[in-house]
């Protein structure tokens, strides 16, 4: 199972996430699940779109009693879009920081500058 939609702006973001959100209660995911799930995509595709002003592709599945979820920029194909995953410390970075804990550190980078964050499901 999978959902695939396309964020060029915050307000539309919000809109899509609640596809999202609907996906995973559909799904039969946990409420602790679907929130951490809306979180952390939120976190990643605000910032491809503050820090990048561009478009992020976004991917959820179901997979292997996980959620993974999958971001990439349009323009910054090749990219760092997470950077390196700051701690509870940095002076910036928070929402990475967010990221990191609430998917357990479980976060790869792409070599086409995607990031792909697992969570495990409870």
């Amino acid at each position: 199972m999978t959902i695939n939609f396309k964020v060029d702006n915050l307000k539309s973001m919000h809109d899509e996430l609640k596809a999202f959100t609907s996906f995973l209660l559909d799904a039969g995911v946990c409420d602790d699940d679907v929130f951490a799930s809306k979180l952390i995509s939120c976190e990643l595709i605000t910032n491809v779109i503050r820090h990048g002003g561009d478009t992020a592709f976004f991917t959820g599945a179901l997979d292997n009693g996980g959620i993974v979820i999958t971001i990439a920029a349009e323009s910054l194909r090749g990219a760092d879009l997470c950077g390196s995953l700051p701690d509870v410390f940095a002076e910036s970075g928070r929402g990475l920081y967010i990221v990191r804990n609430m998917c357990r550190g479980e976060i790869e980078r792409g070599a086409d500058g995607e990031v792909r964050v697992y969570l495990k499901r409870k």
